[in-house]
């Protein structure tokens, strides 16, 4: 049992590191939000795609409501992503982050309306703590500060993340967790069609090698061992835990991009780091 936990807890990490790549490279790719989007939607697809035909994965639904859920569990994913990129290129890689881990408390209040699982005050009290530091990150409170826009973009990602988790929790049982996340890109791929028609390409074929580490590894190969891991965990708790993702872009973008996070930075980090520790080690008993 503890070897299970250990293999499980590892590889939500594993997902939780290669998912964070998405802080830095949504921040300097030199396209808009939307066309960003629409072409990691895409390439994801085909490469998943690719893989489900390789392994054998049945990608049929089983429902006419399977189909409708999974269209709302796609318009949310999408609706984050966007969300999301607008907060990192309004702000930066670190604040950006943060900000959308605001979720982590969303979530503890949103799962007892989708599962039968009962409010957690444990659940709360860790995600207020990632809360507290969306605080510390604000620079001052005026919508004129493209920061705070940034955080505010971030917490709407963050509903939608929230949203999109809890929805797709009841499918995991049922489905294939690569199936699952290919119905999603091609979702969020039809919805986004329009912005081809009046989209700045110009950038396209420079990106493109950005926009393809971005729709592999951070979206095909991360996305999916994450959607994998409710099996495992509760949404409470993978949320919880997964909340070191920002620690992880913000290490990524020192490295890659010398981007210095501040002192306000480190402290809601901190909290953010305790929280995962803490849930880490209580989830496990």
């Amino acid at each position: 049992m503890e070897n299970s936990y250990i293999k499980n807890l590892s590889f939500l990490l594993l997902a939780t590191l290669f998912v964070s790549t998405s802080g830095v490279l949504g921040k300097y790719i030199n396209l808009s939000a939307e066309a960003i989007i629409l072409f990691r939607a895409f390439l994801a697809a085909v490469f998943i795609y690719g893989f489900c035909k390789f392994k054998k994965i049945d990608l049929k639904l089983k429902s006419k409501k399977d189909r409708f859920s999974l269209v709302l569990v796609g318009f949310f994913m999408g609706a984050h992503w966007v969300t999301y990129f607008y907060a990192l290129k309004l702000s930066n890689v670190a604040i950006g982050m943060l900000s959308m881990y605001t979720f982590p408390v969303i979530t503890a209040f949103l799962e007892p309306l989708f599962t039968k699982s009962k409010l957690n005050l444990i659940h709360v009290v860790l995600a207020t703590l990632v809360l507290i530091g969306m605080f510390i990150l604000v620079p001052e409170f005026s919508l004129e500060n493209t920061y705070l826009q940034g955080i505010l973009f971030g917490v709407v990602s963050a509903f939608c993340y929230s949203l999109r988790n809890l929805m797709l929790k009841k499918h995991v049982k049922t489905y294939n967790s690569s199936m699952l996340m290919f119905h999603q890109m091609i979702i969020v791929t039809i919805l986004l069609t329009p912005v081809l028609f009046f989209g700045d390409f110009s950038n396209l074929k420079s990106e493109l090698p950005l926009l393809m580490l971005v729709a592999i590894l951070t979206t095909a190969i991360g996305h999916t061992m994450m959607v994998n891991s409710f099996k495992h965990f509760s949404i409470s708790t993978a949320s919880i835990i997964s909340s070191v993702q920002p620690i992880f872009g913000i290490i990524i973008a020192y490295l890659f991009v010398n981007e210095i996070p501040d002192f306000n930075t480190f402290i809601g980090g901190s909290l953010i780091l305790l929280t995962v520790i803490i849930e880490s080690i209580r989830s496990k008993k």
